[in-house]
């Protein structure tokens, strides 16, 4: 059981998370080119910020799957208590704040910007791209974390 858990975990990492990490760092950029354009609503870059925040969106709400599969792989490899996967989910809960107080509403604020044809201010593109970095890190960090496990017994 605990292998197909920890199948499951991590492939639901890799199919939820990593859009994610990628759509939100393809953001920024799209929204400056889209504000660069100035061609409103219809511009193909002020659509394709869009889908890229669509993408943000429905992948993470699927990402929710991924810290409860750990959890229970980690109930079932018996190591809960373990120092390695406390700061992981600490991690993982800060990564979701940054994603649900910063990424998230940020991108909907330029979404709703590109399309009334407002101005988009490049310095908020900055700040935004910053907390996607933050974001990627986070779980750069957890995913390092999950491999190196430190005091595992697996000798990796």
């Amino acid at each position: 059981m605990t292998k197909f858990l920890l199948s499951v975990h991590v492939l639901a990492a890799i199919i939820a998370v990593g859009p994610v990490t990628v759509a939100a760092s393809m953001f920024p950029p799209a929204v400056r080119r889209a504000a660069a354009e100035g061609g409103g609503p219809a511009a193909t870059a002020v659509t394709t910020a869009g889908v890229l925040h669509r993408i943000c969106g429905v992948y993470s709400r699927i990402g929710i799957a991924v810290p409860v599969l750990g959890l229970a792989t980690a109930l079932a490899m018996g190591v809960l208590g373990d120092g390695w996967l406390i700061t992981s989910i600490a991690l993982t809960a800060a990564a979701a704040g940054v994603l649900i107080a910063f990424v998230l509403p940020g991108q909907e604020e330029f979404v709703e910007q590109l399309a009334q044809g407002r101005a988009v201010d490049r310095q908020a593109t900055v700040r935004l791209a910053l907390s996607t970095g933050v974001f990627n890190l986070l779980w750069a960090t957890v995913t390092i974390l999950m491999i190196v496990r430190p005091g595992s017994t697996t000798g990796a």
